[in-house]
């Protein structure tokens, strides 16, 4: 199955908090602007409010990957930090490091 960038994106923190055993403050950290704005610029909220349609009253891309992020963030108290990517940021590193090697493997996608 073939999948897009911001799909990933999105995969991340679900998979990281449909991890957790039970209800946790975390601090989620991500190079993507998509994910993190969604949440730090309030774009999720109007998302909600607006019917899942963006402010060009086109249906949100992504919507059943946004829902399940919101549906583990009702669970879970968590902060956003966007980090820079491709940079010095050691473990935003190794994250690009497994999604290269999981790409080549074959068992990168959003199923």
């Amino acid at each position: 199955m073939h999948t897009t960038n911001n799909r990933m994106e999105l995969m991340g923190p679900i998979q990281a908090l449909a991890a957790l055993k039970r209800p946790c403050e975390v601090v989620l950290y991500t190079d993507s602007a998509y994910v993190c704005n969604a949440f730090t610029n309030g774009w999720i909220k109007k998302w909600q409010q607006n019917n899942w349609q963006t402010s060009k009253k086109t249906p949100v891309e992504n919507q059943d990957l946004w829902r399940k992020l919101l549906e583990l963030l009702a669970i879970h108290n968590a902060k956003w930090v966007k980090v820079k990517g491709h940079s010095d940021n050691e473990r935003n590193n190794k994250c690009d490091l497994l999604a290269r090697t999981a790409i080549k493997q074959g068992v990168a996608d959003d199923s």
